[in-house]
């Protein structure tokens, strides 16, 4: 039979609220995820499900079943204090996280990966992940980590590719090491004098995309080690959402690869 909690002052409640923090998730090495759309591609991505809670009163009386999981049916005002956000179907699993690390990133012959770099908003990560699994990117590597990959936020606006892309996060030089022994060439998106049109480099050949925060740009680590790129901007203002910088740099690269494949 499966457990039902009707209280908000339930430990199982609290637990799952307490999650919510990006430090209580790191500690315990857990992440929340809503909706049945984005539970099944963890599912599918490998991820384990720790918990499922089910609002019935808001998903239905029929619930579902998970192997090795534990399931508890909750009271809509349980849902209502542990959800992230509003509409996810009266459905919510605690999953258990999993950390990549650069030596177990997988990629073929001619590797193409995009990299950022002190990546604060959650919106923004998860954007560049959606637009890295629409690109075909061999991964997404981030660099001084500043928000946690699996923020709701980040899972949401990823529309779950978070859980179907190679993710890792490393520190800067450790990145470089792994591009170097790769032969892996790094673009950075850097607005100067000596930059080039961003469509001019050959990105047939083994590629890394490395983009900073629009306020920031890229530090100086990354500048004195990339090749510079430049999206024209002709307007007042300098520089775009750094989601949409990704996705004009990614889909050149696509563009170029599907070119090549034509002529090959």
């Amino acid at each position: 039979m499966t457990p039902h909690i009707a209280s908000t002052s339930n430990p199982k409640i609290k637990w799952v609220k307490s999650l919510h923090k990006n430090s209580t998730r790191r500690d315990e090495g857990v992440f929340i995820v809503e909706g049945a759309k984005e539970i099944a591609s963890a599912i599918d991505g490998g991820y384990l499900p720790h918990s499922l809670f089910v609002c019935p009163k808001i998903y239905g009386e029929d619930l579902p079943h998970q192997e090795n999981t534990e399931i508890y049916s909750i009271s809509e005002e349980c849902y209502t204090k542990i959800a992230y956000r509003g509409n996810s179907e009266g459905l919510l699993a605690v999953f258990q996280t999993k950390n990549r690390s650069l030596d177990q990133l997988t990629f073929g012959e001619d590797p193409f990966f995009i990299i950022v770099e002190g990546i604060e908003k959650p919106g923004n990560l998860g954007a560049i992940i959606r637009t890295a699994d629409g690109a075909g990117a061999d991964g997404i590597i981030i660099c001084d980590e500043r928000t946690d990959v699996f923020n709701p936020n980040v899972i949401r606006s990823s529309v779950g590719t978070l859980f179907a892309k190679q993710v890792v996060a490393a520190s800067s030089e450790s990145v470089y090491d792994f591009l170097e022994k790769h032969e892996i060439t790094t673009y950075g998106a850097i607005l100067s004098e000596d930059s080039e049109f961003y469509a001019s480099p050959d990105f047939t050949l083994p590629t890394a995309i490395v983009l900073g925060t629009e306020h920031a740009g890229l530090s100086d680590f990354w500048k004195i080690r990339s090749k510079p790129v430049m999206i024209p901007m002709l307007g007042v203002n300098d520089s775009l959402n750094v989601s949409n910088a990704t996705a004009v740099l990614a889909y050149e690269v696509i563009r170029q690869r599907y070119e090549y494949s034509k002529l090959a």
